[in-house]
């Protein structure tokens, strides 16, 4: 399972709105055949070990990271392919939260006589398509925020200065996290300052871009921006309030650049739109895992409204002081009882950089949903 779960982290960031799963067929022992969820969601990770196996699969056990699928879409329900297959027994990490599946793949797989385990390394497959999970239950993607600050949480001087404050190595992590996200969301402030990208630049071929988002209330993102520049080729979505002017949406339309129209932001997020409806399109569109890249204003919005889910914080060993700009704004905090709690899960180092990453623990306990 180990390994079927290092298979599907292969997938993220590739597949939305499918989950990122990982097959590994083993028989007498030996592991004959490896497969996981290929580009855009198909083949299943299933299909593709029991292509590589062929009539090896019979009488093999199947280690999936997530529940077969039971119903037909694209491609055939992967429970009858396993059937077919003629598998002994199948290992499940989770059971899939999609109605469509939810218990039928395992009963499916019962009833042909294939022994059925559940939940080896259930954990870990659930934290690592929780933004799957997410979307499922709630309609919207997982959010993960990510700061490069000082150890005194500034992303930049009392003057704006801000390249560079971590190293060439963290820099370079932050695109392999970028490559790991269906979208990657920043606020207007930020694209007119830094006039970002948002694209993953990595060594060895290009890889798959994320959809880039950009939180513009009153769409002032001009012409001429990077993002709007190259968005016939990568995809580009503007949010902005329903009453922003026609003639901008035409224009940022015939550029390439797909704009949502939302609600205010009538419950005081102070990004002029309402977040949850912001992540509501976003879901809409089956985006599941969603990286926000700042700026401090957008973060403190996003906790007020408690919707950030998870954490990656790079530290830079330096400190600027308090008259620099701080990575969260106001989050409206007033009393310590209300004070958003993260659990840490890992701390590496990167180059001369720490990198932490989080998960919010909200009152059930649990960090994921």
């Amino acid at each position: 399972m180990g390994s079927a779960l290092a298979l599907a982290q292969r997938a993220l960031g590739r597949v939305a709105p499918n989950p990122a799963v990982g097959c590994v067929l083993v028989r007498d022992g030996r592991a004959i055949a490896r497969g996981w969820t290929q580009p855009g969601g198909r083949p299943h990770a299933e299909q593709e070990a029991l292509r590589h196996a062929g009539s090896d699969a019979a009488g093999a056990t199947a280690y999936v990271t997530l529940e077969p699928c039971d119903h037909h879409g694209t491609t055939p329900p992967c429970s009858e392919a396993l059937i077919a297959a003629g598998v002994s027994r199948c290992v499940v990490a989770m059971r899939d939260p999609d109605e469509r599946v939810a218990g039928h793949g395992i009963a499916r797989l019962r009833d042909a006589g294939i022994e059925v385990v559940e939940g080896v390394r259930d954990a870990e497959a659930a934290a690592l398509n929780a933004g799957y999970v997410r979307h499922r239950r709630e309609g919207r993607p997982e959010v993960t925020l990510k700061l490069a600050t000082t150890l005194d949480g500034r992303i930049a001087t009392r003057t704006g200065e801000s390249q560079w404050i971590t190293g060439p190595e963290a820099r370079s992590r932050a695109h392999l996290e970028r490559a790991r996200h269906d979208a990657v969301l920043v606020g207007s402030g930020t694209a007119a300052r830094d006039d970002p990208r948002l694209t993953v630049r990595l060594g060895g071929g290009a890889a798959r871009q994320p959809t880039r988002v950009v939180l513009d209330s009153r769409l002032r993102l001009p012409l001429t921006h990077a993002l709007v520049r190259d968005a016939h080729t990568v995809p580009t979505v503007v949010l902005t309030r329903w009453d922003a002017p026609s003639d901008r949406t035409a224009a940022l339309n015939d550029a390439g650049v797909s704009v949502a129209h939302l609600a205010p932001d009538d419950d005081g997020e102070g990004t002029g739109v309402s977040l949850t409806g912001a992540l509501a399109a976003l879901g809409s569109r089956g985006l599941t895992r969603v990286l926000v890249e700042g700026g401090g204003r957008l973060a403190g919005a996003l906790m007020r409204a408690d919707l950030v889910d998870r954490l990656i914080w790079f530290r830079a060993p330096s400190l600027i002081g308090g008259d620099g700009v701080p990575a969260i704004a106001g989050a409206g905090v007033t009393g310590l009882d209300a004070v958003p709690t993260f659990r840490q899960t890992s701390t590496i180092r990167v180059g001369g950089d720490t990198m932490e990453t989080h998960e919010r623990v909200r009152e059930s306990g649990c960090s994921r949903a």
